[in-house]
């Protein structure tokens, strides 16, 4: 009797936002409606936005919806909304790595849940991704907060490097609305064009890298793209209906939507 073969396995994707990221009386993200969208949350942890309440508003809200809750760590840059290169030493990057960890970590506690993992923001996050010097700063900032908690980064960068060489678990992350370059790498925010606007292309896109692992780069070639986790910006317009509109796409094409931690 000639044995069936086994059905393939429904791919698998996580979907991430950044929210919290408001101060005071100013918010720019709707953290209510994109935390019934999306299956992870990287919180501002006051850096590059974010302040007390706001972040014990969205731990609040996240462990009330089983949304997992990042740490979303950044340059020290109000002002800039942490998209600012800065030039930190290392042991102050480090420490200020572990500050935003510790502070979510408060308020993800008091919610019933914990910071499950850490994700760059900004500049740091496009730093990292060439920087040995920085990337190893925020892994031993990683390490200070005290738990091994998974680092959400571009698969190939050095911070993927530096977290695999300290035994820290790396989730692979991919861009909806952000153009890659042939390399596989984003294309910077200062270039035309490095911001996906189109509403369809980026449901296309986000369908595209969840169950065939590509997309198309800035200048037209088939980019390989691997990821456990797609990331939605929240402070882009209407973002809370493309992030509906990219999960029901995903949902429809059979992909499954969980989180990686």
């Amino acid at each position: 009797m000639t044995t069936p073969p086994t059905p393939p396995t429904p791919p698998t994707i996580d979907l991430n936002a950044d929210l919290g990221e408001g101060f005071g009386r100013w918010r720019l993200t709707d953290d209510d409606a994109l935390l019934t969208v999306v299956t992870s949350a990287n919180v501002a942890c006051g850096f590059h936005a974010g302040d007390p309440a706001t972040m014990r508003r969205v731990c609040d809200l996240a462990a009330a919806r089983g949304v997992a809750i990042g740490a979303q760590v950044s340059y020290r840059d109000l002002a800039g909304f942490g998209r600012r290169t800065m030039d930190v030493p290392h042991a102050e990057l480090a420490a200020e790595v572990a500050y935003q960890i510790g502070a979510l970590d408060l308020f993800a506690r008091a919610a019933g849940s914990a910071v499950s993992y850490v994700k760059p923001h900004g500049a740091l996050y496009n730093r990292v991704v060439h920087d040995p010097a920085q990337a190893a700063a925020v892994i031993e900032g990683v390490t200070l907060a005290g738990r091994p908690l998974p680092v959400l980064c571009l698969p190939g960068s050095r911070l993927h490097e530096a977290a695999r060489a300290a035994g820290l678990p790396t989730v692979d992350e991919a861009f909806a609305d952000r153009a890659y370059t042939a390399r596989g790498t984003l294309v910077p925010r200062s270039e035309p064009g490095a911001v996906v606007t189109d509403p369809e292309a980026v449901v296309q896109r986000s369908v595209g890298i969840a169950r065939d692992h590509e997309a198309t780069s800035h200048d037209g070639e088939r980019v390989t793209i691997r990821a456990r986790s797609l990331c939605l910006h929240g402070d882009t317009d209407s973002a809370q209906d493309l992030a509906r509109r990219v999960r029901d796409a995903l949902t429809t094409a059979g992909i499954t939507l969980e989180r990686f931690a």
